[in-house]
């Protein structure tokens, strides 16, 4: 095939695959930024990098992480599944789909071309002003930054309409929305969070540009401006943002653990339910990312308690799943065993994010290592925990092959363990008062110790995560058959040859359940037998 070809594909099962092979990319050079950080924070007073240096690969390996890795993977995911979940041939605007990939990578490859003007983007992720002003970030990094957020939010908003669409108007006969599968909800009801959230950091992204390159007066004070102004509006689009990068990932987890389980889901309507309140939620806790600044007590005590307010919903999920696991009979393949694990980091993480939402201890902690620690816990013992779980279950159907089970569970353990030795200590370090964003550090007693663990824990998650994509390349060409349905799953996506036809399905099964392959395994014992006899002897 020539590479024009290549370029011009829309079917949506390789623009999926786009999406996740570029994110596995950027997520191996966002590691090595992740790595060159914790060498730098080794030992008391290294020198390994400068300041700035630092701060360069700061921002870049957060702002990765988030634009480019964590979203884009979860889209891709979505993509590639959706329409085969739903029993649709395609997305229901495929050139649409095509050109949010493309912008996607354009933004990436224009924020690391930053690197070649000899001074990438050193404000943090977040960007706050007035650090990320011209008076204080005078090369062309922030400029490059935001240009290039403004390209990858126009294709994550791309992409998000055209899922919730495609879910709204393309679903097999039969398929209401009371019996997509949860991956489904999930996404569609983060499509529309992206749709609301992602144009209010456009207008920071076009405020900050104003002022750094019209010389507005946005988030100047000494003239009439509020640095104050881009925290609100950065964290307005910040918090459901966090949501975003985890609702996909709580779907892979509702799909695989039932299957797993050899049992439904637990409370598939509260799962659902709960995920509408997370959504709604999601936008009134912006400003418990701002408790440290001078707001008024009142205005504060909300937003503390709407924080403690939205833990009720996740902790329903982790209920639902955790349930589903007690009355099921388990099955530990390596995708089982990450999804158990998700829940255990998640839950970890969870509980930090409660801590943070009361204000005393927000105060102490805030600018500490244990956000540090609350994040990581989040994002990757959440997020990336679950997208190992689901490329070992969903491999199979992309590619045809078994991913290897001895090195899933080599890469399995080294990555539990490299991952709680490096940010379980920085809960610690934060409680000893290490502040975060700091290049180095004195020799206080307990610092050097802790994050020398933290280091070489990280080289430990390295190895795991190279061993993972060692076993994507040697299975890929290597791996055992997979079969059309290998784990006995229910979904429609297992109906389709592996990997699917080009429109996907030769014939769509009739859908008249949430389990339409289980009823078509089991005819005698089907769902829909249960939905459609009547209840005898009351309601």
């Amino acid at each position: 095939m020539s590479v024009g070809n290549w370029i011009t594909r829309v079917d949506h099962k390789h623009v999926g695959l786009f999406y996740i092979l570029s994110a596995l990319a950027f997520f191996l050079v966002g590691g090595m930024e992740a790595m060159a950080l914790r060498a730098q924070l080794a030992m008391p007073n290294l020198k390994l990098l400068t300041p700035d240096q630092y701060n360069q690969i700061f921002t870049m390996h957060g702002t990765t992480m988030i634009f480019l890795v964590v979203t884009p993977v979860l889209i891709g995911f979505g993509i590639y599944l959706v329409p085969l979940m739903i029993g649709a041939s395609e997305m229901v605007f495929p050139r649409l789909n095509a050109l949010s990939f493309w912008l996607q990578l354009a933004g990436g490859l224009l924020l690391y071309l930053s690197f070649a003007t000899g001074q990438a983007p050193a404000a943090g992720w977040f960007s706050y002003a007035p650090l990320s002003e011209k008076p204080f970030s005078p090369g062309k990094g922030s400029d490059y930054w935001a240009f290039a957020l403004l390209l990858i939010s126009a294709a994550m908003i791309i992409a998000a309409i055209n899922l919730a669409v495609t879910v709204a108007t393309a679903r097999a006969p039969g398929m209401t929305m009371r019996r997509v599968p949860l991956f489904v909800w999930m996404t569609f009801v983060n499509s529309l969070m992206i749709v609301f959230a992602l144009p209010v950091l456009d207008a920071s992204l076009v405020m900050l540009l104003a002022d750094r390159l019209l010389h507005a007066r946005f988030f100047d004070a000494a003239h009439g401006g509020s640095p104050l102004l881009w925290q609100h509006y950065f964290w307005i689009f910040g918090h459901p943002q966090v949501y975003i990068m985890i609702l996909p990932a709580f779907g892979m987890i509702s799909e695989i653990i039932p299957v797993f389980s050899r049992n439904a889901i637990f409370g598939y309507t509260s799962a659902a339910l709960s995920t509408v309140a997370i959504a709604f939620l999601s936008y009134g806790v912006w400003v418990h990312h701002m408790f440290a600044v001078a707001l008024g007590t009142t205005f504060i005590s909300v937003f503390a308690a709407a924080s403690m307010l939205i833990a009720v919903p996740t902790g329903v999920k982790i209920f639902n799943w955790a349930a589903t696991m007690l009355g099921g009979s388990l099955r530990l393949t390596t995708s089982m065993l990450f999804a158990v694990a998700f829940l255990l980091e998640f839950t970890i993480g969870g509980l930090s994010g409660v801590a943070f939402a009361t204000v005393p201890v927000d105060w102490e902690l805030t600018d500490t290592y244990f956000v540090v620690a609350h994040i990581h816990y989040v994002l990757f013992g959440g997020t990336i925990f679950a997208l190992f779980a689901a490329t070992y279950y969903w491999f199979p159907k992309m590619t045809g092959r078994m991913l290897d089970e001895k090195l899933g569970r080599l890469h399995f353990w080294l990555v539990v363990i490299g991952f709680n030795g490096t940010f379980f200590v920085h809960h610690i370090l934060g409680l000893l008062g290490m502040p975060r964003r700091i290049y180095t550090y004195g020799d206080i007693p307990w610092w050097g110790p802790l994050n020398l663990i933290s280091t070489v824990s990280a080289a430990v998650l390295v190895l795991g995560i190279l061993l993972f994509c060692t076993n994507l390349v040697v299975s890929l060409q290597l791996g055992a058959v997979s079969g059309d349905d290998p784990w006995d799953a229910w979904t429609l996506e297992w109906a389709a040859s592996s990997p699917p036809a080009r429109n996907n399905f030769a014939e769509i099964p009739v859908v008249r359940s949430r389990r339409p392959l289980w009823d078509l395994k089991h005819p005698d014992a089907a769902d829909w037998l249960l939905e459609e006899t009547p209840v005898q002897g009351g309601d």
